[in-house]
């Protein structure tokens, strides 16, 4: 668990990151931040101190070879908004602001209760401000 001011991801990312060879059923190179957050209003009522699930993830082709220690995740169907971002992830927050505060109160559609995931290919270099992901929303119409 984590929250957004005691933000854990650094430290499951360390742990995950020397284990990702044992993944022998891995699929392509991507990356995956995922966050499951349990409570459907969890950004209409935002509280920055709030806990949620976050895995440091990647695709694999069946949950048949597991490594020791390591949990699965299936991400249920459905539609998602997703937005490419360039730059530096530390300094992502504007972009987060204009999709919950801007984009998603406008639009058509409401945040779904789904996990949310950061995609991050081969154009991610973590903190360079070249580094470019995408941030998938899962979304649903009002």
């Amino acid at each position: 668990m984590t929250s957004f001011t005691n933000d854990k991801t650094e430290d499951l990312w360390k742990s995950f990151g020397p284990f990702i060879k044992n993944i022998r059923n891995r699929v392509g190179q991507e990356l995956y931040s995922v966050d499951i957050y349990n409570d459907p209003g969890f950004f209409a009522k935002f509280d920055p101190m709030k806990e949620f699930e976050k895995w440091a993830a990647v695709e694999v082709s069946d949950f048949n070879d597991v490594p020791d220690g390591m949990d699965t995740l299936l991400i249920p169907d459905g539609r998602y908004a997703v937005f490419h971002y360039k730059g530096k992830p530390s300094e992502a927050g504007p972009v987060f602001q204009f999709i919950f505060g801007e984009w998603l109160p406008h639009s058509k559609y409401e945040m779904d209760n789904r996990p949310y995931f950061a995609r991050m290919g081969e154009k991610y270099k973590g903190e360079d401000p070249e580094s470019e992901e995408e941030f998938w929303v899962p979304v649903r119409e009002k």
